[in-house]
């Protein structure tokens, strides 16, 4: 256990000290060779995939739905990935991940199989969830670490009231919209709030982004050096436990009849 917090804190050394030219070369790389560009928000019609999803997305809801009913058994973030309980204070940014860093949560599937299947399908998946912000939920301005993936937001339960749960990206004002996908370059500072009384619900994915040679490669070996890191070994020990805890839960409504 020493050992492992010892190469913990190296790791965390490497990045806090040189994390940031690294990455900045990086993304140039990655820039230079994307099949899609390099802009701040994309057009939904550039993932072909997403169309698939959009259609089915009111089962997605009624499964996302359902599993919030044990809302107290889905964590918030800052408990599977701790690097993000400085975005989440208020520690209501809940989510219950399908995939996480690479890795399918099968028993996680299991309570929304449609979805899962659907997701399943997505070319060069990373990451998959139910991402819900309870009211009062604010992440500051912030921006993400590699060009080499795209977030996709697919609007679940959206507020009504627009100008009060929003994204700003690069200060551009962006608003959710229930069936349809929002996507963004997430190393673009952006900002998010939910400051109704309703929760904010979406299915939020992680993807490669489309790229050339040799930027493809490039790509494929930082997630595969990232999925050996000790960041996501402290990630999917989190997901699973909380996983478990889900599923014990599960069983218990089933079992009363709940």
């Amino acid at each position: 256990m020493k050992a492992k917090s010892a190469v913990h804190r190296f790791a965390r050394y490497i990045v806090n000290r040189h994390g940031g030219w690294i990455r900045d070369v990086v993304n140039r790389l990655v820039s230079r060779y994307s099949k899609i560009g390099d802009p701040e928000v994309f057009e939904a019609a550039a993932f072909p995939w997403t169309i698939e999803l959009e259609a089915g997305w009111q089962t997605i809801r009624d499964e996302a739905l359902a599993i919030l009913a044990l809302r107290n058994c889905i964590p918030p973030l800052g408990e599977i990935s701790p690097d993000h309980t400085r975005l989440d204070h208020r520690r209501s940014w809940r989510t219950f991940f399908l995939w996480g860093y690479g890795y399918r949560i099968d028993d996680n599937c299991l309570h929304a199989p449609v979805t899962a299947a659907l997701v399943d399908r997505v070319p060069g998946l990373i990451s998959a969830m139910f991402s819900v912000h309870e009211p009062g939920t604010h992440l500051p301005r912030h921006r993400g670490v590699t060009k080499g993936m795209v977030t996709c937001h697919l609007g679940l339960k959206i507020p009504a009231d627009r100008e009060n749960c929003a994204i700003s990206v690069e200060d551009k004002l962006y608003n959710w919209t229930p069936g349809r996908f929002f996507v963004f370059d997430d190393t673009r500072h952006h900002e998010v709030w939910n400051r109704t009384a309703e929760d904010r619900v979406i299915l939020l994915l992680h993807v490669k982004r489309p790229m050339r040679a040799p930027g493809a490669w490039l790509q494929n070996a930082f997630f595969g050096i990232l999925r050996l890191s000790p960041f996501v070994g402290e990630a999917k020990t989190n997901m699973l436990a909380w996983t478990r805890l889900f599923a014990v839960q599960a069983r218990s409504r089933q079992h009363s009849g709940a």
